[in-house]
């Protein structure tokens, strides 16, 4: 009997919860029906509101320029030192992707700056300090780096269309100036340490120059014949030389750990057990002095060739990099307004106000469940 009482009781329970989902619907219906001026008329004002606001809003104009940022390609002096088995380990580590680099340049303070007083929004944006003048021109700027293209775009919104276009070219100018004051490239910083090293290079050779034409010659100096005996041992010490200046540039920005600066160390001890191994006791006799001589002004023309050569090579990189922000679309004077969205925002506030009614209707009016 319990059982049975049971099953009773459940098949009561089921249909009064197939039959409550329809009359709750039916009764929503009517809740509508009866609200259904409210619910017509209340979005309605609200869009006729906002669209008036919309008139009264200024119109805004977006600019946008894209370009090919400078491109970190192999360079000559690293495929020329790399050709050379002593210093196969030379021009590690280049080669990296500047794209990040080249958008947070454009994002610095130093190129908003420069823009906010070129085009004089300062005036415009009309604010009491500098950061905020920074604050409404990044707000007002996107800059996007493309993964899989390379380009850069450049997006800008401004009250007028010329203005708007005038800011995004405006990033490209100041992008090229400041790329130029900056060692960004390694074919720069790589002028800049071999133009460096050959001005000393230089001066230590026409030092050993004239130490040589002052030493004289002497018969045991002639026979020793020292440039036969030490053209090994100068053409490694330059080597060396050339490989230290290498390690240096690194440590510039790498740290001690890192794969590149641990290879050139390797370089620089297997270069100096050789030059151990090969170099010649002293002379002797009275040779020793002009021997000496010759030794140290080959040595530094040697060095002064290489210096010269990678100097060369380094200029070369240096200009072709420079040489390239291609700009793919120039910004133009935009010839539709981008803001305000007036039908975006005309239906948002249609479709909000009209979903805060359905949500007061139900509330209010469905009956309350037991």
């Amino acid at each position: 009997m319990n059982d049975q009482a049971s099953s009773i009781l459940s098949g009561h329970s089921a249909q009064s919860n197939s039959s409550e989902a329809p009359s709750r619907l039916s009764a929503f219906m009517r809740a509508i029906q009866h609200r259904r001026g409210l619910l017509i008329g209340g979005p309605a004002v609200t869009a006729t509101i906002a669209a008036s606001i919309c008139l009264l809003l200024p119109p805004g104009y977006t600019a946008k320029t894209s370009f090919l940022p400078p491109q970190q390609q192999q360079n000559s002096a690293a495929s020329t030192l790399a050709s050379l088995s002593a210093l196969s380990g030379f021009g590690g580590g280049i080669g990296k992707n500047p794209i990040e680099q080249y958008v947070a340049l454009m994002q610095s303070d130093t190129v908003s700056d420069r823009i906010i007083a070129a085009l004089a929004l300062d005036k415009i944006y009309d604010n009491k300090f500098k950061f905020q003048n920074r604050k409404e021109l990044n707000n007002n700027t996107r800059i996007i780096a493309g993964k899989k293209d390379g380009l850069i775009i450049v997006e800008c919104d401004a009250p007028t269309p010329e203005l708007a276009a005038a800011i995004a070219n405006r990033y490209v100018d100041e992008l090229r100036r400041i790329a130029g004051d900056l060692a960004l490239t390694d074919a720069k910083q790589r002028r800049i340490q071999f133009e460096s090293e050959l001005a000393a290079t230089h001066r230590k050779l026409s030092d050993a120059q004239l130490q040589l034409q002052q030493s004289g010659i002497n018969p045991n100096a002639l026979k020793t014949e020292p440039k036969a005996a030490l053209e090994q041992s100068i053409s490694i010490q330059a080597q060396l030389a050339i490989a230290q200046s290498h390690l240096s540039m690194l440590r510039s920005r790498l740290a001690d750990s890192s794969q590149e600066i641990q290879s050139q160390k390797a370089l620089i001890a297997a270069l100096t057990e050789q030059l151990g191994r090969i170099k010649q006791p002293a002379v002797a006799d009275g040779s020793m002095d002009y021997v000496a001589k010759y030794r140290e002004f080959k040595y530094q023309e040697t060095l002064y060739d290489l210096y010269a050569k990678q100097f060369e090579l380094a200029r070369l990189d240096e200009s072709r990099d420079n040489a390239l922000i291609q700009v793919i679309d120039p910004a133009v004077p935009p010839e539709q307004k981008s803001k305000p969205k007036r039908f975006l925002i005309v239906a948002l506030a249609f479709l909000t106000t009209l979903g805060g009614l359905l949500t007061f209707v139900a509330i209010q009016d469905l009956p309350k469940r037991p």
